[in-house]
């Protein structure tokens, strides 16, 4: 099954358990599709950069919801229903492309190659940190009181005679 990312921007009236009762709906179709939800976000409240027209008003905000789920392909056209739905000012329905789940994922040679050269490359210890960090300590010439390192001969300026 393919996975899915369900937008939801509510109303900011609306209140908790009436977001809650609208997520339980869709992830109720969910489960009797044999679906999965994956994962639930909430971003709070967002701004919006126009307002939304809908019978009680305009909406400057909105508070927008992520659903991710693994549902079949015919799912999508299933969700119309949230048109009609008065809490809603906006809804989406993306295909996640290129993403490995279910059996192909368990099958999947490259992977488990990669992770079998992680686990036999030795690790440091903290114990092993230390002793490189204590070795590029430099050691402090308390004798050196000048404040550069460098020499520099200078010559003497004469009256342009060599004797």
């Amino acid at each position: 099954m393919p996975l899915y990312d369900c937008m939801l921007l509510v109303k900011t009236v609306a209140r908790k358990e009436e977001i809650k009762d609208l997520l339980a709906r869709v992830g109720r179709m969910v489960f009797q599709r044999n679906g999965a939800i994956t994962d639930l976000k909430s971003f709070g409240t967002i701004p919006l950069a126009y307002g939304i027209k809908k019978r009680d008003g305009r909406h400057f905000q909105g508070q927008l919801m992520q659903m991710t789920m693994m549902v079949p392909p015919s799912f999508p056209q299933e969700l119309h229903y949230l048109n009609k739905e008065d809490r809603l000012l906006r809804w989406l329905v993306v295909k996640h492309r290129d993403a490995v789940y279910g059996l192909e994922f368990m099958n999947d040679r490259d992977d488990r190659d990669e992770l079998s050269l992680l686990s036999s490359s030795p690790l440091s210890t903290k114990h092993d940190i230390q002793d490189e960090d204590e070795d590029d300590v430099d050691d402090y010439d308390e004798d050196d009181d000048d404040d550069d390192d460098v020499e520099y001969e200078y010559e003497e300026e004469g009256d342009g005679e060599n004797k």
